[in-house]
């Protein structure tokens, strides 16, 4: 079956589409940001602490960690959007539709993980709303969120990618 076999998606279909693009690309450019970013802590961190050129700050340790933190997670969203975390080819050639049978059962794998996030995540923030971190007193809150927001947004991003291997597996045609 060919791309052009597939049906057309439909109003909802198509807005739900460029909303999950638009959102890929806000957390593509986050992606970025939060490097070039990083690289002004780990510097100031690198000089203060073999230079006498400026004071050791104490609060780039742990904003770097925040920072990566961050990082991770955001280029997490992005793998999953992009499906390009790693594949073991374990199968022998397999017609198209059993690759996306193969593929809905691997992501079944991924959104059970996504629903720990979320679940866990939540938890773990409850757990950090009124605390602050001990060196730049930032709220604990916008550290911790990162791991909820990471399930919720794989949550979205598969939905997405189940909707086409089930299309490819049940062989839907144009309407």
């Amino acid at each position: 079956m060919s791309l052009s076999d597939m049906p057309r998606p439909g109003p909802l279909e198509s807005g739900w589409r460029r909303f999950t693009a638009a959102y890929a690309r806000l957390l593509t450019f986050l992606l970025a940001a939060s490097v070039a970013i990083l690289i002004v802590p780990v510097t100031l961190q690198i000089i203060s602490r073999y230079t006498a050129l400026i004071p050791p700050y104490i609060w780039t340790e742990e904003m770097a960690r925040f920072l990566f933190i961050w990082l991770v997670l955001i280029g997490a969203m992005v793998g999953v959007r992009e499906s390009s975390h790693f594949e073991v080819d374990v199968w022998p050639a397999l017609s198209r539709r059993s690759e996306a049978a193969v593929r809905i059962v691997a992501r079944l794998g991924t959104l059970a993980l996504a629903l720990v996030f979320v679940w866990a995540g939540t938890e773990f923030t409850r757990f950090a709303w009124y605390r602050t971190s001990e060196l730049a007193d930032l709220p604990l809150w916008m550290i911790h969120i990162a791991w909820p927001a990471a399930g919720i947004t794989w949550i979205i991003f598969l939905g997405e990618q189940f909707l086409d291997e089930a299309r490819i597996l049940f062989g839907a045609r144009a309407s």
